[in-house]
């Protein structure tokens, strides 16, 4: 099976089901966004030395690509048979950023992003994963969206912002504080 096929050589492409779209659809934006911070994931596993978030990451990654494909769907009453996106999968986020902050300080300020790869990498996926988030609610306005699927996209991104932390302290870099400048 060859890798090109030129059928999108016109700017369409196919969704799951067959349905022929043009390349800036907002369905494509919104899966390929996601496609986009799986990639980013990805590269925050290459970086880390933790087994245990290299675990979870593979989780997340594995979910993302669940959450892209349900994004993908071009009928809304396919007979397609995709995994499932579950409440634990929400639930499984909120307890790793629950166990990650009983060994974080208190956040007192907003922090700037930044003081070593791992944790610029991290706070580069929570950016594309609130814009994943935007592309989603944007979809869900015009064709329905499972808004488990949302609530995902908002605690990955929460769950991406504690990771950042947790580098941050685990190799003892500063987490400097924004200060906004008097006017």
């Amino acid at each position: 099976m060859k890798i090109y096929t030129k059928k999108g050589d016109s700017g369409t492409t196919s969704l799951l089901g067959g349905a022929r779209v043009p390349k800036h659809h907002l369905r494509i934006e919104a899966y390929g966004t996601v496609d986009e911070l799986n990639s980013h994931i990805g590269m925050i596993r290459d970086l880390n030395t933790d087994k245990n978030v290299h675990e979870i990451l593979l989780n997340i990654q594995d979910r993302l690509f669940t959450l892209g494909s349900l994004l993908a769907l071009g009928k809304e009453d396919s007979k397609i048979k995709l995994p499932k996106l579950n409440e634990e999968d929400v639930k499984y986020l909120e307890n790793e950023i629950d166990k990650m902050e009983e060994d974080l300080p208190e956040m007192r300020n907003f922090v700037l992003p930044g003081g070593h790869q791992l944790v610029s990498a991290t706070h580069i996926a929570r950016c594309v994963c609130r814009r994943s988030e935007r592309s989603t609610v944007h979809l869900s306005e015009v064709h329905k969206v499972d808004e488990l699927i949302i609530r995902y996209l908002n605690r990955l991104s929460d769950y991406l912002f504690v990771l950042s932390r947790k580098f941050t302290k685990d190799l003892k870099v500063d987490e400097i504080p924004w200060q906004p400048k008097k006017s």
